[in-house]
Order: structure tokens, then C-alpha cells, then sequence
């Protein structure tokens, strides 16, 4: 069974030379696990992005790739992935979204936290934040819209006037509303929470707003990180908001 550990300091700083050489390239290294054949596995990513590396026995070479049996079964691979280099990437990814700057949307202790990242000009984030009303009016869900401006010309001046409202909660919900924001010039600090909010967006990856992620359970028991980019449908809203429309 492949085993991964999660690799301390000193150990990484001694890692084998092929694998600092991709390390030296701008992949994260995580850790080390059992692999066949006299082969060291390590897991790593680049940019949000899982991969595997094995290390020849000579330790001159590193192999990129998924590594299967004769069977072709890369499961144990795919589990140790999972449980040792998504999650912590998750966790990390979710820190992230907490730091970001975001305006709430419903009860401070709602049991259920989503964050979606909220275009001033997008029309689907109005049909989202219309489609959340249920849950979130009946306490059961907070909303915090990390506020983008990447559609159009005027989105990041809008999206800081939001941020930079007296109560960009009462605002958020104006603009909502009909009460649209107008694009103005704010301070520079509340320019470059946009700003900031726009790289996370683009560090993570993305291309669309609404973009939500929440977290769920799995069938074992393990909380993990889930998206949905865009508009979701009925299936999917209820997934995200933790189950069906209150009554």
C-alpha cells in the first residue's frame, strides 16, 4: 500500500537532484511515498495541479506521469494523491478565499459557508444570488462575494465601490435589487482589493463568475473542497447550498 509523507523542511532541502531540478522549475513538492520497482513517488504540483514523480533506483532520473500496474490500476496512486497532496492544496485554497476581501451575504453563523466570486456586471451572479435567497433569508447559508471587476471596463470601479460602501452588505443587496452601483474612483487600498481579488481568480485558475466553492462530505466521512464554475442547475444548487429550498 502506498504510503505518503508529508516531507519536513530538512528533508526537502535535501531532496534528490533530479527532483530539485523540477522543484528549481516551479513544481511544489509535498512529499515522498512508497513506489514498485525501487522507485521513490513523490507528490507534487504546479500551479493548483497534482502530479506524480518517480525517481529512477540509480536517483539520476525523474519520471512524470501516473504509474500503473499490469492490471492497469493507478488506485493506490490515486488514493494517496487524493488524501496527501489535494487535501492539503484544498485546505491552502480555502485559507485563500478566507484572506480575500468578500462582502457577507446572510447570517454570520450560518452553518454553511460559500464563497463566490461576484462580478458587478455579470448576469449570471444576479440569477445566483436570486437562486441562493432561500437559504441564505432563512439563515442557512452565508454567502461571501469576493468581488471581481474583470468583465468589463467599468467592473473593478464598481466592484470597489461595493467593497468601499459604509455597508457594502446593505449595498451588495441594493445593487442586487436594481439599485445598480455606479463606477467611481476610490481610495487606493480599496483598488487594490480588487486588484488582489482579480490575481486570486486568475491564480486559481479560473474563467468564469459566479464561481462558487464550498465545502462537502464525502461518503467516508472526509470534508474536501468543491467548485462550481458558473451558473449551477437546480441539482447542483441544492448540492452547494446543503439541500433543498426551506419551506
Amino acid at each position: 500500500m502506498l504510503g505518503m509523507l508529508m516531507m519536513p523542511t530538512a528533508q526537502a532541502d535535501s531532496l534528490p537532484a533530479p527532483i530539485q531540478a523540477l522543484a528549481d522549475q516551479g513544481l511544489e513538492i509535498h512529499g515522498e511515498f512508497d513506489a514498485p520497482g525501487g522507485m521513490r513517488g513523490f507528490g507534487a504540483s504546479r500551479q493548483g495541479q497534482e502530479l506524480t514523480i518517480y525517481l529512477t533506483p540509480d536517483g539520476e532520473h525523474a519520471i512524470s506521469g501516473s504509474l500503473t500496474d499490469q492490471d492497469g490500476d493507478n488506485q493506490l496512486e490515486e488514493a494517496a494523491l487524493d488524501k496527501h497532496v489535494r487535501a492539503p492544496l484544498e485546505a491552502e485554497t480555502w485559507q485563500l478565499l478566507e484572506d480575500s476581501h468578500w462582502i457577507q451575504d446572510g447570517q454570520r453563523d450560518a452553518p454553511r459557508v460559500i464563497y463566490t466570486f461576484t462580478d458587478p456586471n455579470c448576469p449570471y451572479c444576479q440569477t445566483f444570488w436570486e437562486a441562493a435567497r432561500p437559504w441564505v433569508d432563512a439563515g442557512e447559508v452565508q454567502l461571501r462575494h469576493i468581488m471581481v471587476g474583470i468583465l468589463d471596463a467599468d467592473s473593478p470601479a464598481k466592484a470597489a465601490a461595493l467593497l468601499a460602501a459604509e455597508d457594502p452588505a446593505e449595498a451588495l443587496v441594493n445593487h442586487k435589487q436594481g439599485e445598480r452601483i455606479s463606477a467611481s474612483a476610490q481610495p487606493r487600498d480599496i483598488e487594490e482589493q480588487v486588484y488582489a481579488n482579480n490575481q486570486l481568480f486568475e491564480g486559481l485558475g479560473l474563467s468564469a463568475t459566479p464561481t462558487s466553492a464550498f465545502k462537502r462530505q464525502t461518503d467516508e466521512g472526509v470534508t474536501r473542497l468543491d467548485r462550481v464554475e458558473g451558473m449551477p442547475n437546480d441539482e447542483r444548487l441544492e448540492a452547494m447550498m446543503g439541500g433543498p429550498a426551506p419551506e
